[in-house]
């Protein structure tokens, strides 16, 4: 399942706050990593397997980085049961399975309840003039380096 929906669909990165129903990511084949975290979810609840929704970041090392997306913001994906091994991570925005690159930082039964950080700008309109934000992931041997060379 995993891999068909990273065959089969299209990532269109969305800015807008939720998740688009799974019948709707279905017709449109596209969405983003949110919208196929809750569509391969329910599939599975349809199936009778466990699952839930995981939200955090994704750590794609610049040998590796071919073809990903979702480095530079948050990203979702889903966690499923499996009898024999546990809850086992599943990405089908990249086409991963079980793999330390993926950094959880929520975990939960439906996308509502893992709601990302935000805030609020209070002052003067003529203060604020833009915002931007990166979002860097790097392992914690790398950081260190990083460090020491500034």
């Amino acid at each position: 399942m995993t891999y068909g929906i990273r065959r089969i669909f299209t990532y269109r990165k969305r800015h807008e706050q939720g998740t688009r129903h799974p019948l709707d990511t279905l017709q449109a084949k596209s969405g983003t990593c949110r919208d196929y975290a809750l569509f391969m979810i329910e599939a599975l609840r349809r199936l009778g397997i466990a699952a839930r929704f995981v939200s955090g970041y994704i750590a794609i090392p610049g040998d590796r980085a071919h073809g990903y997306v979702g480095r530079g913001s948050t990203h979702a994906w889903v966690q499923v049961y499996l009898p024999s091994a546990g809850w086992i991570e599943f990405d089908p925005t990249n086409g991963i399975v079980g793999t330390r690159d993926l950094i959880r930082v929520a975990v939960a039964r439906d996308p509502r309840q893992a709601i990302p950080l935000h805030g609020t700008y209070l002052g003067p309109m003529e203060a604020f003039d833009a915002m931007v934000v990166n979002i860097n992931v790097v392992a914690a041997d790398q950081s260190l380096e990083m460090a020491t060379e500034a």
